[in-house]
């Protein structure tokens, strides 16, 4: 499964330039706004999975955040993004794996998805990725997770997805995950698109 996973993901990242993708974002608000309010220091442990090519770890870099991780199963996407960084890149830890698949190297107090998780049309994938994500985000630590809301695509890059409410995405991620924040968001895509998403924030494992 992971080649083909691979195979596919490569395909994509061949074939587009980085801002012809559907999900390109010069700068994801969204995201660094969840990421600003879970309140964590520039210093703790942060994994953006699925990350490929996305501008998120640029500006991360540029807030002070010391001990970045980026995980994505496109080498290609990967590449893509070490070379926009030049010297940079040095500070990042760069991860080509199957998260579904990978032995993680730690843990971290920061989770975040925009790319994978909605992804996972099968049952037994999402419990590979609870398992993952239970074993690898620290206690009290926080999941910024992004989907296709209930009002967005079927399908993305020739793949089906699963939308979900924010309601929705909390039963599925389970009563360990505590919903701090919901944020929809009309994202415009190069093509001139617009694609619904619910991004969520969790507390892991909170009283």
């Amino acid at each position: 499964m992971t080649s083909s996973r691979k195979d596919h993901w490569e395909q994509v990242y061949q074939s587009k330039g980085e801002d012809e993708t559907s999900w390109f974002q010069p700068k994801p608000e969204t995201s660094l706004a969840l990421i600003q309010a879970t309140g964590e220091p520039a210093d703790a442990p942060f994994i953006d999975v699925g990350g490929g090519a996305s501008r998120l770890v640029d500006h991360l870099l540029d807030q002070g955040w010391t001990k970045l991780s980026v995980l994505d199963i496109s080498p290609s996407a990967l590449a893509t993004s070490r070379a926009r960084l030049g010297h940079r890149a040095d500070r990042v830890n760069w991860l080509e794996a199957d998260l579904l698949e990978a032995g993680l190297p730690g843990s971290w107090r920061v989770w975040h998805d925009r790319a994978v998780f909605h992804f996972l049309t099968q049952a037994a994938d999402r419990a590979r990725y609870l398992e993952q994500l239970k074993n690898h985000l620290e206690p009290g630590g926080h999941l910024i997770i992004a989907t296709f809301s209930p009002e967005g695509p079927e399908a993305c890059s020739g793949l089906p997805v699963q939308r979900y409410s924010s309601a929705q995405l909390a039963q599925t991620l389970g009563r360990d995950f505590h919903l701090q924040d919901s944020v929809r968001e009309d994202h415009h895509t190069p093509a001139g698109k617009t694609q619904s998403f619910v991004y969520c924030r969790f507390t892991y494992k909170t009283p």
